[in-house]
């Protein structure tokens, strides 16, 4: 099994959905008392907020890099940002370090096409809905993106640092979202991104006809895969 690093925090809501996801993908493929050989550097997401909406993202950068460098440091064979939005300084951060990152909007990608979907909804933050580093992504591999009005976009984007970060749960929330997921359907969206790894806090797909991606399970999915590759347990 190979060693994956994170870099948590981004909340730390959402990065222990990810610690448990990759556990209980390394026992589902190994069985027994099988668990993810990994090391974590969690970072103060409140200097990272004000960092974004501020602008300033080479200083989000430098944060992460340093993070990156010590998961390198204790041999980490690969790593993952957990969080959608800091893939903004994805490029730069892996740069600095000489172990791969594994890109949340890459695997994700990966997954829409094994799925044959061409035309997709997007949620997430303002930065990951407006902004063209993560939209990018997909559409290089043929995935045409949908996204919000601003209106709505305002509203996703509120609920996420206002509400998912700190651990609230509203169902007023909770109903908002879905009549976003819908209004993106109605538009054509084949299925809905949920690219915000707190989002699959809020909503899931038993709460919705429309399909739900959501990316903090296929990112830990990568994780896994890249850990074990075809390693499963034994036939005994």
């Amino acid at each position: 099994m190979k060693t994956i690093g994170l870099i948590g925090g981004m909340s730390w809501e959402s990065t222990l959905s990810y610690y448990q996801a990759i556990n209980l993908g390394v026992k589902e493929r190994l069985g027994g008392l099988h668990s993810a050989k990994l090391v974590m550097v969690s970072v103060d997401f409140a200097e990272i907020e004000k960092m974004q909406h501020a602008g300033d993202w080479a200083a989000t950068a430098e944060v992460l890099i340093n993070a990156a460098k010590s998961l390198e440091a204790a041999s980490a064979d690969g790593f993952i940002i957990c969080t959608n939005t800091m893939h903004k300084v994805a490029e730069q951060v892996a740069a600095e370090v000489g172990i791969p990152l594994l890109h949340i909007a890459e695997a994700t990608a990966e997954v829409l096409k094994r799925d044959g979907l061409s035309r997709v909804g997007l949620l997430g933050t303002g930065f990951t809905m407006e902004q063209e580093f993560y939209k990018n992504r997909l559409i290089q591999n043929a995935i045409d993106v949908l996204i919000p009005d601003q209106q709505q976009r305002d509203l996703v984007h509120s609920v996420i640092y206002q509400e998912l970060c700190l651990g609230n749960i509203r169902p007023e929330s909770k109903k908002a979202y879905l009549e976003i997921v819908q209004s993106l359907a109605s538009r054509g969206a084949e299925a809905v991104i949920l690219g915000c790894t707190e989002i699959g806090l809020l909503i899931q797909q038993v709460d919705t006809s429309v399909a739900l991606y959501d990316t903090t399970k296929i990112h830990a999915e990568a994780a896994v895969e890249f850990m074990l590759g075809k390693q499963s347990a034994p036939n005994l």
